[in-house]
């Protein structure tokens, strides 16, 4: 009997963490390589890692910071999110203390609010700022 291999082709997990340093902002990271510009601290789920690992790894590497998850916020599955490849990005908010300090593949790192979001931001992390400045107020 002929055993059939079929290649699947499947959306690549990443996730994104909005981290809130109490009384002054959120994080945002300025990215190393492509596409450059601001975005939302985060990355690829590595194989065998959860999501909640994944997002405290990811924050740690890009900004130097042990985060508290506090909630997981949205999911944004877009086919058009990443220009790269098709993603879909669990969001969490979490907190912080300490000062951010660039590393990894973050070029920088700043600190801002719904008034002085740098530009440009990339991918669709315009969008998911502004879903969660709307639900924070």
């Amino acid at each position: 009997m002929e055993s059939r291999h079929r290649e699947f082709k499947n959306p690549i997990p990443t996730v994104d963490i909005i981290i809130e340093l109490e009384g002054k902002g959120i994080i945002l990271i300025k990215r190393k390589n492509p596409p450059h510009g601001w975005a939302i601290p985060g990355g690829f789920v590595d194989y065998g890692e959860s999501l909640e690992d994944a997002a405290k790894r990811e924050a740690k590497e890009e900004t130097s910071l042990d985060v508290e998850l506090i909630k997981q916020f949205h999911t944004y599955s877009d086919p058009k999110r990443d220009k790269r490849f098709h993603t879909i990005s669990t969001v969490y908010i979490a907190k912080a203390k300490g000062e951010p300090r660039a590393a990894d593949d973050a070029a920088e790192v700043g600190i801002f609010n719904i008034d002085n979001l740098p530009e440009p931001i990339v991918f669709d992390h315009k969008e998911i700022l502004r879903d969660y400045f709307s639900k924070r107020r």
